[in-house]
Formats: structure tokens, C-alpha cells, sequence
């Protein structure tokens, strides 16, 4: 058996000071990959979609806004007939 002498070279305290330095990795280190990483995530992915729609490529988002915005010019013109209608009928 290899005594704990070798391990730690002689540094008094040197298994606490290895198990602070492990346990606050673990309470700080941790959280902090985990905190970090979602947020590059984020970032990333909102530049992704900021891209698309400032440089004018498109693509299906940029596709389905066009259908979306023909169809509420159609149902626009559509209630603005309807109401020259009914006031033709009461005048």
C-alpha cells in the first residue's frame, strides 16, 4: 500500500485543502458551466434568427409573415367592404 505521504507531498492539511477545492468547484464550477452554457445557447440562438430577417434572405419564417400579411390585407379590405355595404343600405 502506497501511503498518503507520496499523495500529498507533504503540505499539512493537504487532504482538506483537496476536499475544499473539490466542493467548491462543485458549489461555484458547476452552476457556473451550467449558467455560462445557457446563455451562450441563447445568444447564439437569437443571432441565428436575427440574421435571417436583417439581411433579407428569408426563409420560412419570412415566407409564412408574407402569406400572413396578405391574408390580413385580404379580411381588411374585406370588414371595409362590409361596412360601405351596410351604410348604403341605411342611406
Amino acid at each position: 500500500m502506497v501511503p498518503l505521504v507520496l499523495a500529498f507531498g507533504g503540505v499539512p492539511g493537504g487532504p482538506e485543502l483537496v476536499i475544499v477545492l473539490i466542493i467548491a468547484v462543485l458549489l461555484f464550477g458547476v452552476p457556473l458551466v451550467l449558467v455560462g452554457g445557457a446563455v451562450l445557447y441563447l445568444t447564439t440562438r437569437s443571432d441565428d434568427g436575427s440574421e435571417d430577417g436583417a439581411s433579407g434572405a428569408g426563409g420560412p419564417d419570412a415566407e409564412r409573415i408574407a402569406e400572413l400579411e396578405a391574408e390580413v390585407e385580404r379580411l381588411r379590405e374585406k370588414v371595409d367592404d362590409g361596412a360601405h355595404e351596410e351604410e348604403g343600405e341605411r342611406a
